[in-house]
């Protein structure tokens, strides 16, 4: 540490010495600010505490953000867009030209091995393996038109989740809490439940060059099973009471504040202060939160915790909808990382379907019974769909050129599909979709102007659409 002859003391031990002495006594503090990766960069501090709530830049639909990550790429002319002339062709070559190979050659037309029904009365064509979510179609706005730019798990994970699929940058969740805040001091702004370990990991969730208050808090992750992922906070080895504790944080407090008198702005120690306090503000609310036995037994089995298959992601939706009752402005629930079939399709597409559909449907009657639909905006998807064209005899290549993903709630129109495919399901060819255009049409519905929504980082202004996006105003209620 660089000694400055303002200092009326020399101390005995480094800041970095003291920190880790001192903080030895919390035992385990698992802290999205303290496990993200260094936030580097000018400060751009809005209020004394970063979480605070922050007014929208007009008048917002939506409040908060429930992101249901279908990690893999589901095929969408298996679950959402119907094609007809794909099972009259199956077989046949494609009759236009095929985008370059991605991971292997592919052969013809291979039709869906699932039967759709039209449901609702907004008469959406919908797979067989959905028939829970089938019977919500109305609340559904299905984007049949998406588009994204990389062909590659790792590039299109991170261009869904924070705009680049080149560079790191903040996640979208990251961004939102950024401008927003949070509604709950207590608890973490965003929130990974089971985040996955490959194709960016951590920088799917990360605040980049955003302070590290910012980033998402991951609970556990793809590897560990849901009931045992919770919220890190502070549980203290030895014991110590509140108040001695609460004199161990003042103490680091007056420490790191001294430093920054000396060294001025510090985007990373201020995060890192502010990430301790987090924590142990935490230990009141986290533990009764992460408690569903006040659940009635009705609410769980809906959300199917009473079935091996849909108890894991079951629990991911229950705590979605604990956590942003509880104020939390963006919460992630992944199911990773299954849909990435190359082969076996019939069986791992109905595998995975079954494991998400029951609790998916249950997330959406529990927020609309709760009056919590209109105003929290649900976002449903993969990073990128499948060919309609086989890969060996029972598989499907990647297909960013055009798939499905679907919104929910929070002031876009409900019962409505926008945009469409070509007749088999491989480019969006109307009213097409970019996930830049979904990440503004989203940012518009919480009140925030994705051309205005910027943090400047080595000297430019960046934002989540960094210079492209259009809000799809056709998606709005």
């Amino acid at each position: 540490m660089t000694q400055h002859s303002c200092h009326s003391f020399t101390p005995v031990l480094s800041r970095r010495d003291l920190l880790k002495q001192t903080a030895a006594g919390f035992g385990s503090l698992a802290l999205a600010g303290l496990s993200a990766e260094v936030a580097w960069g000018d400060a751009r501090r809005t209020s004394v505490n970063p979480l605070a709530p922050k007014p929208a830049q007009f008048a917002a639909k939506a409040k908060r953000v429930i992101f249901l990550f279908m990690h893999g790429g589901p095929s969408q002319v298996d679950t959402f867009d119907y094609k007809p002339l794909l099972a009259r062709d199956h077989g046949k070559p494609l009759p236009f030209a095929k985008p370059r190979v991605f991971s292997a050659p592919t052969g013809n037309l291979l039709k869906s091995p699932f039967q759709f029904q039209q449901y609702g009365e907004s008469g959406a064509w919908v797979s067989e393996i959905f028939p829970h979510v089938a019977r919500r179609v109305d609340d559904l706005c299905i984007i049949n038109g998406m588009h994204g730019s990389n062909s590659r798990h790792g590039g299109a994970l991170l261009e869904l989740h924070t705009g680049s699929d080149t560079f790191v940058r903040p996640s979208m969740g990251s961004w939102i809490t950024y401008g927003l805040g949070t509604e709950n001091q207590d608890l973490p702004g965003f929130i990974s439940m089971c985040p996955t370990l490959t194709h960016g990991g951590v920088n799917a969730y990360s605040s980049a060059f955003l302070p590290a208050i910012y980033a998402g808090t991951p609970l556990g992750n793809a590897s560990i099973p849901s009931d045992q992922a919770k919220i890190p906070f502070i549980e203290n080895a030895e014991k110590l009471s509140r108040q001695m504790q609460r004199m161990e944080l003042d103490l680091l407090r007056e420490v790191n504040t001294d430093q920054l008198s000396t060294t001025g702005p510090d985007n990373v120690l201020e995060s890192r202060i502010e990430s301790f306090e987090l924590a142990f503000r935490m230990q009141s609310a986290a533990p009764q939160l992460q408690e569903i036995s006040d659940e009635t037994e009705a609410t769980q089995k809906m959300y199917g915790l009473d079935q091996p298959a849909t108890k894991n992601f079951g629990r991911q939706c229950l705590m979605a909808r604990r956590f942003i009752e509880q104020g939390v402005r963006f919460v992630q629930c992944t199911h990773s990382y299954k849909w990435d079939q190359h082969g076996n399709l019939k069986a791992d597409h109905a595998k995975n379907a079954m494991e998400v559909d029951q609790p998916i449907a249950a997330l959406l009657m529990d927020l609309k019974s709760r009056g919590l639909l209109d105003d929290t905006l649900i976002l449903w998807g993969g990073e990128f769909g499948r060919t309609p064209v086989a890969q060996g005899d029972d598989g499907r290549d990647h297909n960013p050129q055009g798939y499905t993903m679907w919104l929910a709630g929070g002031g876009v129109k409900a019962g409505c599909r926008y945009g469409a495919t070509d007749d088999y399901g491989y480019y969006a060819i109307e009213d097409k979709v970019h996930l830049h255009d979904l990440h503004a049409t989203m940012l518009h519905l919480l009140g925030l102007d994705h051309l205005k929504l910027t943090y400047q980082y080595a000297g430019r202004d960046f934002r989540l659409t960094d210079i492209h996006g259009e809000i799809v105003r056709g998606l709005l209620a």
